[in-house]
């Protein structure tokens, strides 16, 4: 069943499977070689992460998440993220900030080139680094829970025009305050950069209001 799990988790998190789209079990039975109770299963151990939402006599269907829960989620990550940059902070070994100044120069390079996408995966993979680093593992496991339910936002929000020319110097105070072994600043650097998220997530709202 966790075959199952993880991959309809993953066609969440890639867009495959977009907000509201109905999941029908048995299509989904046939795309992962899985039988039918398995696909049951792995739908409600998906329904519990807020992933999907079970709809009576119309089965399972993707959930959309509004702004306002957008908005909450991204302010239970400022917390945890800020904790785990923290933990970083204390833990860090010289390879691995070597290796967190390096994703921060891949992340200059993308938005030098105008890569947008190239640089959300790079911003993926720096948070996910720092989580790494931090050795705080549940943290971890509730942070990937939250990205997943807020798939659409984020990508909403790399999309938004300036937005990595924002966010890069952001994410390069986070990285220094973490190889310079601060914790308070990381921490702070962490949440100064989830606070901008926030409003710019509310700036795209405005934006898309008629």
């Amino acid at each position: 069943m966790s075959d199952v799990v993880a991959g309809i988790r993953d066609a969440i998190l890639r867009g495959e499977f977009v907000p509201n789209q109905r999941l029908i079990e048995a299509d989904l039975s046939e795309r992962f070689a899985a039988s039918r109770a398995a696909v049951r299963a792995a739908l409600l151990e998906l329904a519990n992460e807020g992933l999907i939402e079970r709809v009576q006599n119309r089965g399972a269907r993707v959930r959309a998440v509004s702004l306002d829960e957008a908005v909450e989620i991204t302010e239970v990550r400022m917390v945890i993220e800020g904790l785990c940059a923290a933990k970083a902070a204390e833990r860090v070994t010289e390879r691995e900030a070597a290796d967190l100044r390096a994703l921060g120069a891949q992340m200059g390079e993308a938005v030098s080139s105008g890569d947008v996408l190239g640089y959300s995966g790079l911003n993926e993979r720096l948070h996910r680094r720092i989580r790494e680093i931090s050795g705080q593992r549940t943290a971890a496991e509730v942070l990937e829970r939250l990205r997943a339910q807020n798939v659409r936002h984020q990508f909403r929000l790399a999309m938004h025009p300036g937005r990595p020319q924002v966010s890069l110097p952001q994410h390069l105070e986070i990285i220094e305050a973490i190889c310079a072994r601060d914790p308070a600043a990381a921490e702070r650097a962490a949440r100064t950069h989830l606070r901008s998220v926030i409003e710019t997530l509310a700036q795209i709202d405005q934006s898309r209001t008629p």
